[in-house]
């Protein structure tokens, strides 16, 4: 059985989202890595906004153009700073849920129960930065939260949500160690002392009926 890691301290507003008593065995914000997409769009725009606002600082036209763009380009890398800073993965004991949304708050929510399999995947990319991914299935029904990708250390993740998942592995790992420890399959089964000489007794069976009457 994988020992639960604690809590990351990232992403304490989304614990806001967790039933009264419930706790949130992982708490955790998606992989930097996410953000390479966003960027590589938002960064030529503003860099081209700023080289027109350089360009001819007395030219209006280009100057206001400019201007639009560098801001444009600032809000697409500001709202995906955004997005990825609200965005948490989180599993507790009896469900699965990914909030998501800067403008408008979305919870996607999985009970564990309802889970069938589980599959773990990491990319090339993924394997080098330290990244991987989860696809959830649940009794052949389409559910909002099949898939959740960029997890860093995602090996450790899926370990322990494996462990919710299958957790009569570990039960019967630990009434092996039982039986090897000396006590039997049935606990209230202790063998009692025999007779002297070794043999046994051959007394009546309690509520055992012959149908051959014994005769004295």
């Amino acid at each position: 059985m994988t020992t639960a890691r604690p809590v990351s301290r990232t992403g304490r507003d989304a614990e806001k989202y967790l039933l009264p008593g419930e706790e949130a065995i992982i708490n955790q914000r998606r992989h930097w890595a996410v953000l390479a997409r966003p960027a590589v769009r938002g960064v030529p725009f503003l860099a081209l906004g700023l080289w027109l606002l350089v360009l001819a600082p007395d030219n209006r036209v280009t100057s206001l153009l400019g201007l639009l763009v560098g801001l444009g380009a600032l809000a697409y890398l500001g709202l995906a700073v955004g997005e990825w800073w609200v965005r948490h993965f989180l599993v507790t004991k009896r469900r699965v849920l990914m909030t998501s949304g800067v403008v408008v708050r979305t919870v996607a929510v999985m009970p564990l129960r309802r889970i069938t399999d589980l599959t773990y995947s990491e990319s090339l990319v993924g394997q080098l930065l330290g990244y991987g991914g989860f696809r959830f299935e649940s009794a052949g029904q389409d559910q909002a939260l099949s898939s959740v990708s960029y997890l860093p250390d995602a090996k450790t993740l899926y370990d322990q949500i494996s462990g919710l998942l299958f957790p009569s592995d570990a039960a019967g790992a630990r009434r092996g160690s039982e039986e090897e420890d000396g006590g039997g399959p049935f606990p209230g089964a202790a063998p009692g002392p025999g007779p002297a000489d070794g043999r046994h007794g051959t007394g009546p069976i309690p509520g055992f009926r012959s149908r051959y009457p014994r005769t004295h």
